[in-house]
This record gives C-alpha cells, sequence and structure tokens, in this order.
C-alpha cells in the first residue's frame, strides 16, 4: 500500500518504492514545508532523467549536485548545503550497506539497534531519527522487537506527532494542528523568558 504524503501520486509512488528517495525526502525534511521535502526526491529524477543509485550519488561532482539542486524551482531552501548532506548520507551507505538504503532497517535485529543506525544517518538527529524509525514501522511494516520504545512518543498507536502519523488529509490536519500549538508553547516560553521567538 503505497504511503499517502501531501504530495501527488507520482512522489508518493516513488517515496513507497525506492528506500533511497524515503530517506533522502526524510533527510530533506527540515525548514521546508513538508510538501517541498517530500516531493523533492521525485524532481531530482525528473533532472537527472532516471532514479539515482546510492552509488551514483556517492561519486557525483559535488558542483553538479549542488547545481541540480539549485535548479528553479530550488529542492531546499539551502540547496547546496543539503546536495552535500545528501552525498553523505550516499556516501555512508555505499560504505557501510554495500550501497543498499533498505539495509539501514531490514537487518536491524531490534529497535534499539535502528534506532541506533538511523541516527547515524547524516542528517538525522536524534529527533528525526525517532520518527523515521516510527514511520518505518507505522507505514511500511518495518517492526523489529522494541520499535516503539526506540521511537518513543512517535511510535504511540492513534498519536498525531509527525510525519509517521500522516495517512490523509485529516491525519495531515491533525499532526499540523499539534505542531502550531508545540510551536505556540515554544513561542510563549521563550516570551516569558524575555528572549526573541525562533522564526520557521
Amino acid at each position: 500500500m503505497p504511503i499517502s504524503m501531501p504530495v501527488d501520486e507520482e512522489a508518493n509512488e516513488l517515496l513507497t518504492r525506492n528506500p533511497l528517495a524515503l530517506l533522502i525526502a526524510m533527510l530533506l525534511d527540515q525548514q521546508v514545508p513538508l510538501e517541498r521535502a517530500f516531493s523533492a526526491p521525485r524532481d531530482l529524477v525528473r533532472r537527472l532523467g532516471h532514479e539515482p543509485t546510492a552509488e551514483e550519488l556517492a561519486v557525483f561532482n559535488p558542483e553538479e549536485l549542488a547545481a541540480v539542486f539549485s535548479q528553479r524551482p530550488a529542492l531546499h531552501r539551502f540547496p547546496k548545503a543539503m546536495a552535500a548532506r545528501v552525498q553523505e548520507l550516499a556516501r555512508l551507505i555505499v560504505a557501510e550497506y554495500d550501497g543498499d538504503p533498505a539495509a539501514v532497517w531490514l537487518t536491524a535485529s531490534s529497535g534499539a539497534e535502528l534506532l541506533k543506525r538511523v541516527s547515524a544517518l547524516p542528517g538525522f538527529g536524534e529527533h528525526k531519527a525517532k520518527i523515521f524509525v516510527a514511520l518505518l514501522g507505522k507505514q511500511f511494516g518495518v517492526r523489529p522487537d522494541g520499535w516503539r520504545e526506540a521511537a518513543g512518543a512517535f511510535g504511540d498507536a492513534g498519536s498525531y506527532l509527525s510525519v509517521a502519523d500522516i495517512t490523509d488529509a485529516d491525519s495531515l490536519a491533525r499532526v499540523r494542528s499539534h505542531k502550531q500549538a508545540m510551536k505556540a508553547a515554544a513561542s510563549a516560553g521563550l516570551r516569558q523568558q524575555g528572549k526573541p521567538a525562533e522564526s520557521g
């Protein structure tokens, strides 16, 4: 069953079928709208004219890859930096997983190991790593022992906290509402401390 991010059918089909595309989308999901991040892999495929492998991206000319990311509309708010981060990701997959992105999760023996592996990927901090573990478990059936615990609150059944919980328009609205409430609470806390709230 294809995942249902708020992007078009072609982009969702690619994310469902192509593990590298899924990893790239998750990597790019910061400081840009969700729609931009999760449609970027599809746009990258269109610009290259084919679906790239981890090996191809690992040895891609860095300046040329940055140029591909920077074509308008840019694949990210910071296209050059993110092109470099994607290349780092590809190189790690080649070095650690023989170029097979899905091996990151398919060969993990436990939820704790899965979280450790995802956390080691470039651009995947603690927060994002837990969300990705939850996404794999909830929407891709990747459920090694302890995966919910490894994902923390993001792994809870019936939650609407992150991209892991988006399956339709209703769940998208609930996740967005949660994020807005979190941002408002953070801003209120900063105001109480007399600090300016961060934008974005």
